[in-house]
């Protein structure tokens, strides 16, 4: 039964509708989530040491059923690692749902706003320059940069929103003119870079989570938990605005409000995202279309289901990654932009036939 058929069926009727059309989307948010599960298991048993998944799942329990350096490779090397993707995904996916909402532009994603060029950016200041400020550690130099200039990034938006109005064409055309501005500054930097700075950016740019530890995957966990009740908070507004301005305004919704809170919690997480991992594209932007086929735009299952769906995908590619060339741990970015091409493209032919 279609909504157009619910819309004019007796009340009954459209009760049971309802309540069927919940069930259906909360059955495939928990199918989601079983496959991403199953997925992280996969991911922590696939290497070089042989593991099996059962002989993984025991471990938890039992930890003594491994050997040291077993021991040393699950809880140490691939765990992190496995719960990384996760985690990044999540935010990524959650990201790229609330940003195509508030934006209305199903091509929206944190890469559109050129947050994801200005962590490059800040990544590129300190590695060519060798910045380590107020005395903390080297390695997390680079991820603070990052996090900086993707905070800085959403902070110019900000300011142009609020002098200029917070809409649409606004945004988005000023999004896109820094994505234009950035690349020639990273490019500048590129070009004064020696050769081994030259070479840390290149590989920070595909993407890699093959430095996560625990203290990474807190932080990044920590921050996705602040954002993700304020998300929560306003899954109604959301799904209400899906329905245009006028229609969300109509219930008394401050769209403009709204949307700049929004461009600043996506900002945070797409800033988390990429600080320690460098840039990982297309998550945020095929991860909420999946979510949009399985859930429709009920922001209630849309939101979690976009963000399980971006972990998914990441973890995915996150085998992949160590699947493709035995021995050899290709960078994440590559991976995620060589599957998410395909997997884009499918999604709008699909979409395509449906609207035919």
């Amino acid at each position: 039964m279609s909504y157009l058929n619910a819309l004019y069926a007796p009340s009954g009727s459209l009760a049971r509708e309802y309540h069927r059309l919940t069930l259906q989307r909360l059955y495939w948010l928990i199918v989601l989530a079983i496959v991403l599960i199953a997925t992280v298991l996969f991911n922590v048993a696939s290497g070089p040491a042989n593991l099996s998944v059962t002989k993984i799942l025991t471990s938890l329990v039992d930890p003594l059923v491994l050997s040291k350096n077993e021991s040393l490779i699950i809880w140490q090397i691939r765990l992190p690692y496995a719960l990384m993707s996760v985690i990044v995904g999540a935010c990524l996916g959650l990201a790229g749902a609330e940003l195509q909402t508030v934006l209305n532009n199903p091509l929206a994603s944190p890469s559109t706003l050129g947050i994801m060029y200005a962590a490059t950016l800040g990544a590129s200041l300190a590695i060519v320059f060798n910045l380590v400020p107020f005395g903390i550690a080297e390695n997390y130099a680079v991820p603070v940069f990052a996090f900086v200039g993707a905070i800085s990034a959403v902070l110019a938006i900000q300011y142009v929103s609020k002098q200029f109005g917070a809409g649409l064409d606004t945004v988005i055309l000023f999004g896109i003119a820094m994505v234009f501005a950035l690349q020639a500054l990273i490019s500048l930097i590129q070009f004064v870079a020696d050769s081994n700075s030259l070479q840390q950016i290149v590989f920070w740019t595909m993407g890699s989570l093959a430095r996560a530890t625990w203290e990474k995957v807190a932080i990044v966990t920590a921050i996705f938990g602040l954002c993700l009740p304020f998300s929560i908070r306003h899954m109604w507004k959301m799904t209400a605005l899906r329905g245009g301005e006028d229609y969300a305004k109509s219930f008394g919704i401050s769209v403009e409000r709204m949307r700049l809170g929004v461009l600043f919690r996506i900002s945070i997480l797409s800033a988390a995202a990429v600080a320690f991992c460098g840039v990982i594209g297309f998550v945020g932007l095929v991860g909420p279309h999946i979510a949009r086929l399985a859930f429709g735009e009920d922001h209630r299952f849309y939101l979690p289901g976009a963000a399980l769906a971006g972990g998914f995908i990441l973890a995915g590619a996150s085998v992949l990654s160590k699947s493709i060339v035995p021995g050899i741990l290709i960078p994440d970015g590559i991976v995620t932009a060589l599957i998410g091409i395909p997997l884009f493209l499918g999604l709008l032919i699909k979409q395509k036939r449906k609207g035919a």
